[in-house]
């Protein structure tokens, strides 16, 4: 979808969302990234974007993406919850990703949902996107293409999502900000509310379920537009650190300056920390994204790791702009051989001595 390159693609978008632009959209997941070219271009534009592909053995596009200095990570939207808390992004992307939307019931639309904050973009590019223009190359027919197109505007409103702009090849949907929407839908209407039985942010071997985790009334800056912009938002103690055990403002303020004291250290042990021979780098068990918020203005990026077995406290570290998954060390991380420049630990080894 980028025929005249990845850049003129973005500049169109940004005139559809004006809030790429001023720091109000900070973190977007980009599904079936491809070679992440999206995902490179925003960072560019002070936008984190967290690219997501399945392993694939003839391109390997994810481990392309990684040796382009690109934050990616292998997973599939299938039959388990993406490995994410929930309201983490402001964006979300799906350029020709060939994700069926529609089908299952709307399983993996209402995954995208539970990833992305209240008042937070969804933006489509492909079929059915202007099928009216394009289904002649896509081995389809107009009929076909407008009843996919009327099927996904359908789920989308009774999700609570408008129809935000639209031009050309790009559609832009946004999430309701508040919960009037909600409170107005019939309790009949598909697709239902998720009950209380599982808990929005737990996502490691978690069955992706066909419901909308509405968004909760107590948090009032949480939504697009209510977190502070970037990046004021980086150091402000968001609401959710008050969500799990020990969390507080003074411990954030205390863990944000400890670090910015700890990684100067670092640099002093480690020189090319801080300059462009290190640029993928990930903390393997952090609290608050601490490590790499003292890291913010160097040439690198983190990829904030939460133990499954942890403290969940990855919902502050998206709060905050920053990008980061749950992972078991016992198994496997989700990515190629070699991918890192630098990995970084605190306190896993302590964590992990009971297993």
């Amino acid at each position: 979808m980028f025929p005249n390159g990845v850049g003129e693609y973005v500049d169109h978008m940004e005139e559809l969302i004006p809030g790429m632009k001023d720091g109000t959209v900070r973190t977007a997941l980009d599904t079936g990234c491809g070679v992440a070219s999206w995902g490179g271009d925003l960072l560019d534009r002070g936008i984190i974007t967290l690219s997501l592909a399945p392993r694939d053995n003839h391109e390997a596009q994810v481990q392309f993406a990684l040796e382009r200095g690109i934050p990616a990570i292998l997973g599939i939207i299938s039959t388990q919850r993406l490995p994410y808390p929930s309201n983490a992004f402001d964006m979300a992307h799906c350029s020709r990703c060939l994700i069926p939307w529609t089908e299952f019931g709307g399983a993996y639309l209402m995954e995208i949902d539970r990833v992305l904050r209240p008042g937070g973009f969804w933006v489509l590019s492909g079929p059915p996107v202007n099928y009216e223009n394009r289904w002649h190359g896509w081995n389809t027919t107009i009929e076909e293409q407008k009843a996919d197109y009327d099927a996904l505007q359908g789920l989308l409103n009774k999700m609570c999502y408008k129809l935000y702009n639209k031009k050309d090849d790009i559609a832009v949907w946004q999430k309701s900000l508040d919960s009037g929407c909600y409170a107005s839908r019939e309790k009949t209407v598909y697709p239902p509310e998720c009950d209380d039985s599982i808990e929005p942010d737990a996502a490691w071997y978690v069955p992706m379920r066909s419901c909308i985790v509405k968004p909760n009334p107590n948090f009032k800056q949480l939504g697009v537009g209510q977190t502070p912009k970037w990046p004021q938002r980086l150091k402000v103690a968001p609401e959710r650190v008050r969500t799990f055990s020990g969390g507080s403002d003074g411990a954030f303020k205390k863990d944000t300056t400890q670090w910015v004291t700890r990684v100067n250290h670092y640099k002093t042990m480690v020189p090319d920390l801080g300059t462009d021979k290190i640029r993928n780098v990930m903390d393997m068990n952090t609290l608050y994204g601490g490590f790499a918020a003292a890291l913010i203005d160097d040439p690198l990026w983190v990829m904030n790791v939460v133990s499954s077995y942890g403290l969940n406290s990855l919902n502050v570290v998206y709060d905050r702009g920053l990008i980061g998954t749950y992972n078991d060390w016992c198994e496997a991380f989700s990515t190629y051989p070699r991918t890192y420049d630098l990995l970084h630990l605190d306190g896993l080894f302590s964590a992990e001595s009971h297993r």
